[in-house]
């Protein structure tokens, strides 16, 4: 897959067969599109090119509401290539860009840049200054401009049931399984792992102090989680904790993983987990023997969890 840093730099393609939007988690319901986008093009030929934008537009345009990100554009871009996408071109969002209308949209980025032979989009798809651009207006311009137009039923798509905003309700509530079902694939985010107070350590139970450099990465509720633990090319079972650690006193919040059967300086190293179930909610314990005591049948539990999950 070929990335593109805006649509100056797209040329030449053959028979462009074109989806557009932000796909944030690109969920199973981004998947159908881009399963027909990919059929689509190998029906005349051609080449995939899906079109986003970044930041989200909601954070450009001051509406976010503390919107956080199911994917950074990295973990967005490896999946896009996953679902066969040949070229994936990044628009910087702008308020500048925000204000181009549909119709320049269409003339410029869909036909001058682009060169589109065929437009694949979602039921309720718009775009444009205000997002007054719709499907009528696709349709409208498709023979001054030679392209086709093809619409997503919307039933197809209601039949999933699926949204981003479903899915972050659902990792807000620690509901990951949900979330999974939704994604298709497990929920993960990844960091650097830094050093900590090392507490874990004399509990038994080291961890791997987790920084998660993209303040807009959605972070699950506050628990304990069976997490497989991705690190370079290796995947381990272990156990993770999110929240304030208020037994020994936190006021921040960490992001913790204990790796079973695992016990090298992975310091300095990026790691990623991906979330297989929430154990329990993180609680206050009166000492660190009841705390150990938890911990131990956590694990317990957690192992049956990653067990059976396989």
């Amino acid at each position: 897959m070929k990335i593109h840093l805006g649509t100056e730099t797209v040329k030449g393609l053959n028979n462009a067969v074109v989806t557009t939007g932000t796909f944030d988690g690109v969920h199973i319901g981004h998947q159908k599109i881009l399963e027909r986008l990919r059929q689509a093009a190998d029906e005349i030929n051609g080449e995939t090119v899906l079109i986003t934008y970044w930041p989200h537009p909601r954070l450009v345009l001051n509406n976010a509401n503390g919107l956080r990100l199911l994917s950074t554009f990295p973990e967005k871009a490896t999946l896009l290539e996953d679902y066969g996408v040949d070229h994936l071109v990044k628009i910087p969002f702008t308020r500048e860009f925000s204000e181009l209308s549909g119709n320049d949209y269409i003339r410029i980025i869909l036909h001058e840049r682009v060169q589109t032979k065929r437009l694949i989009i979602g039921y309720d798809h718009q775009f444009g200054k205000n997002r007054e651009g719709g499907f009528d207006d696709l349709v409208r311009f498709s023979e001054q401009f030679g392209y086709e137009v093809e619409e997503i039923p919307r039933q197809d798509i209601d039949e999933i049931g699926v949204s981003s905003t479903k899915i972050r309700k659902a990792l807000d509530e620690g509901d990951v399984v949900t979330a999974n079902q939704y994604l298709g694939r497990p929920y993960s985010l990844g960091g650097l792992v830094m050093k900590g107070n090392q507490l874990g350590r004399t509990l038994g139970y080291p961890t791997a102090n987790i920084s998660i450099k993209e303040p807009y990465k959605l972070v699950p509720a506050d628990g304990i989680y069976a997490v497989k633990v991705c690190n370079k090319y290796e995947k381990r079972n272990g156990m993770l904790n999110i929240g304030n650690r208020p037994t020994v006193g936190g006021t921040t919040k960490t992001i913790e993983a204990h790796i079973f059967d695992f016990n090298e300086d992975i310091y300095g190293q990026e790691i990623s987990v991906e979330f297989i179930d929430l154990i329990r909610k993180e609680i206050k314990f009166d000492n660190l023997d009841q705390l150990k005591e938890q911990l131990q049948k956590d694990e317990v539990q957690v192992r049956k969890v990653l067990n059976n999950s396989q």
